[in-house]
């Protein structure tokens, strides 16, 4: 047995640049695991830079200086979520409130609608089954009521925090997109001098994560404004809300929509009831995710969705356990970079084999 992992390990780690990108991928591994909640806002600050990127290097082909694209992206940007903060939160919040102040009545309905089960399918439900039921769902909203309490105590500990990052993160991102090219000459001179596969890999994961995050992002506005719109014409209660829940959804692939199934479901049941109008919404909203599934996530991630679907809902599972949001946000890029790495092991191991043969 240890003869055999002896002749594996030396196959496939007897190439130095292959040692190399094994060892910078769990130095980056361990950093993130250990420091990440040290450096959030850096990574933020990476993801907003990646964003940006694109209409910098597009201002800059046209001959503008990179400093200056840069201040007039970020000026642009900062006036975008200026706008979006000021108009879209205060609306989210005061549907949130109302929400709340509506959950009693909609358990009241509830309780009554469960209540009068045995009544109807006195074969199949039972009086005791009722009331152990309703005394679950009475500890679980509790649960929920305290979870929000402790939620808002621990926001308010947060808003400096926030202040921080509004100062922080904006004087990273123009550092990160100003001094671009200095940065990269800097952190070659760290890494090894042996990383032909690590340089190939980072090229291409560099190319991809540029392309998913511009992705993800397109993909929430449109899915968020569509459901939306969708909502509004049915006249749909927190319309805004659930837009805004149904655009963040996409961030967890396939998970995120199964989730958000469910309050869409329950507004709408509560509003109408077992109407016409409630299997409409439902068919809105199955054709809203449809659509995003079949038409848009192809086009905007073309490379990503030739990983498996069961590949894509491990790495959620995997990354999101390891690194919480970060983890969810880039489980396909992070999938992808396995995938990418094997692929250039593999190619080492063949280049290897025809050096022997030679």
């Amino acid at each position: 047995m240890l003869n055999m992992l002896n002749r594996w390990y030396q196959r496939r780690f007897s190439d130095p640049h292959a040692v190399s990108l094994v060892a910078i991928l769990l130095g980056g591994f361990l950093t993130i695991y250990f420091f990440g909640s040290l450096i959030t806002p850096l990574l933020v600050a990476i993801v907003l830079a990646y964003l940006l990127e694109w209409p910098v290097a597009r201002l800059t082909k046209l001959g503008l200086p990179r400093t200056f694209s840069v201040m007039l992206v970020l000026l642009l940007f900062a006036g975008l979520m200026s706008l979006a903060l000021f108009g879209l939160v205060p609306t989210i919040w005061h549907q949130v409130v109302n929400l709340t102040a509506d959950v009693p009545k909609m358990f009241n309905d509830l309780q009554v609608y469960v209540s009068s089960l045995p009544e109807r399918y006195p074969d199949f439900v039972q009086p005791a089954q009722v009331v152990d039921l309703m005394n679950n769902l009475r500890e679980k909203v509790l649960g929920m009521g305290e979870s929000v309490v402790k939620g808002s105590l621990a926001s308010l500990v947060s808003i400096a925090t926030l202040g921080v990052y509004l100062i922080l993160v904006p004087l990273l991102i123009f550092f990160l997109l100003k001094d671009k090219d200095e940065m990269m000459q800097t952190l070659l001179k760290v890494l090894p001098k042996n990383r032909r596969l690590a340089s190939k890999v980072g090229s291409e994961m560099n190319e991809q994560i540029s392309n998913y995050i511009r992705g993800k992002v397109i993909e929430i506005l449109i899915v968020g404004i569509a459901s939306y719109v969708t909502f509004a014409v049915m006249d749909l209660r927190y319309a805004v809300l659930l837009g805004v829940l149904v655009g963040l959804s996409v961030l967890i692939p396939y998970i995120g929509a199964a989730a958000v199934t469910v309050p869409v479901a329950m507004v709408g049941l509560f509003q109408w009831g077992w109407t016409p109008d409630f299997w409409w919404l439902l068919l809105a909203y199955g054709i809203i995710q449809a659509l995003d599934g079949n038409v848009l996530v192809p086009i905007l991630f073309s490379e990503a969705v030739n990983l498996h679907p069961v590949a894509i809902i491990v790495a959620v599972l995997v990354f999101g356990g390891l690194w919480g949001f970060w983890g969810v946000f880039f489980a396909i890029p992070l999938a992808t970079l396995v995938k990418a790495v094997w692929g250039a092991l593999l190619s080492a191991e063949d280049e290897l084999d025809d050096v022997e043969q030679v």
